[in-house]
């Protein structure tokens, strides 16, 4: 099978993203995997080689035909957008609009399908709108370069995958917000997703709202059969292989067990708290939806410690890794 093509942007460059893309690309694992790419800046890669100690060789490049994709060379789809004295730790504008156009060179690549997948190191959200570009974050910033309306948080980890219906709002607005169609969409972005990863038929738990599911109207005011119910028989009739909601408390048991491929959460901490007790290092945050499968680590910038080679490279090479596994493949 032909290796994925794992392109990692290089995030803030006042932050820890230079160095942590350096430390594991000494890691000859990491190629053993897949086909990895760096877009960003040649001369702060070679900063941050020299901060970490590799003596990686960086082949700078402006097409991905050029890379070669051999242990010790990193292949740097070079912008060249930044002075080498950048001051580490800092706000930055020009940072942050490097940042923007390092995302925005990707997705022209995942578009011309030069590469599979997009694994993002951290940018800094203040960064980014100073440089001019007033998004979110990673996941708003990709939606809109990819003209996406509807994509999902997805998490996942060795032994547990789940993905959510709603994520950064309060519980009470969570459960309002909850609707059959977007119930709908999530569970088909989910099979989608672990289709296109080569698993034929996924095996998708959806979790309900209330405590056991609301045991047929015990608990709650019906949110199971209104807001969830209706959404999972659409996906149902489809073909997909999804439950009626089941009761939380067991149901990530069940799937860490494996009964299952992945767990549809109904909001935040529902689907966090399950994936953080397995380990921290080994969740990595996933966006659904997109053209493009795009994994994160699971970390920011650490300001307070860039510049310093001691930023621990563990989450990137994990966000590699379940990219990898992830990356769709071509299924006869």
């Amino acid at each position: 099978m032909n290796k994925p093509v794992i392109c990692m942007t290089m995030g803030d460059a006042a932050g820890v993203g230079p160095e942590i893309i350096m430390k594991v690309l000494t890691d000859s694992e990491v190629y053993e995997w897949c086909h990895p790419l760096v877009v960003g800046d040649a001369k702060i890669l070679q900063r941050a080689g020299e901060i970490v100690g590799s003596n990686m060789l960086i082949n700078s490049i402006q097409s991905v035909n050029e890379a070669r994709f051999e242990v010790g060379k990193v292949d740097c789809v070079d912008l060249d957008l930044l002075p080498e004295d950048l001051p580490f730790g800092e706000v930055s504008s020009k940072a942050g609009d490097a940042a923007y156009r390092y995302i925005e060179k990707a997705v022209e690549l995942a578009k011309n399908k030069e590469i599979d997948v997009i694994c993002t190191a951290p940018l800094n959200k203040e960064a980014l709108q100073k440089g001019g570009h007033k998004y979110p974050g990673h996941t708003e910033l990709l939606a809109h370069l990819t003209d996406t309306k509807e994509f999902a948080m997805f998490l996942s980890s060795p032994k547990l995958k789940v993905i959510h219906v709603t994520t950064h709002i309060g519980l009470i607005d969570a459960v309002k917000s909850i609707k059959p169609e977007r119930v709908y969409n999530v569970i088909k972005m989910a099979n989608d997703t672990l289709v296109k990863a080569g698993i034929k038929e996924p095996r998708i738990a959806v979790c309900g709202i209330n405590p056991h599911a609301g045991e047929n109207g015990l608990f709650g005011y019906g949110e199971e059969e209104e807001k969830v119910l209706p959404g999972v028989k659409k996906a149902q009739e489809e073909g997909i292989n999804a439950t009626d909601p089941l009761p939380a408390d067991t149901l990530f048991f069940r799937a860490v067990r494996g009964d299952f491929d992945v767990v549809v959460a109904m909001y935040h901490d529902q689907g966090h708290g399950p994936i953080k007790v397995l380990g921290l290092e080994s969740g990595v945050n996933i966006t659904v939806g997109l053209p493009i499968l795009r994994t994160s680590v699971d970390h920011g910038t650490a300001f307070d410690i860039s510049g310093k080679g001691i930023a621990d490279e563990a989450s990137l090479k994990e966000a590699i890794r379940q990219g990898v596994e992830l990356a769709p493949k071509n299924i006869q």
